[in-house]
């Protein structure tokens, strides 16, 4: 079944705040870009990669408010990049049990 054509163009208060959300984002990413050169390689590369889950995320409220994706679809985004994110920033149990003996 082919949607009629305005059903595709979100409302303007959700286009609105999908729009300042993806550009919050970008001012986010933006601001720690130039802390992620003076970091050293590893580091660095964990920071971009991590920074690169934020821009998927804006890129994908943009795709929302042109209408490109649905709510659920940008729902079910928006969790990915969370797991993402909550993945890189734990630890491996090995390390949370050396940096645990180094405090005896």
């Amino acid at each position: 079944m082919a949607w009629p054509r305005d059903r595709r163009i979100r409302p303007s208060a959700a286009r609105r705040r999908a729009l300042r959300t993806a550009a919050m984002l970008d001012e986010l990413v933006d601001a720690q870009l130039s802390l992620v050169v003076g970091l050293a390689e590893p580091a660095a590369r964990r920071a971009s990669e991590y920074l690169a889950a934020l821009v998927m995320l804006g890129q994908a409220y943009r795709w929302y408010a042109a209408g490109w994706i649905g709510r659920r679809e940008l729902h079910r985004r928006g969790r990915e990049c969370m797991a993402v994110l909550d993945r890189m920033t734990r630890r491996p149990e090995a390390v949370r049990a050396l940096r645990h003996i180094g405090r005896f």
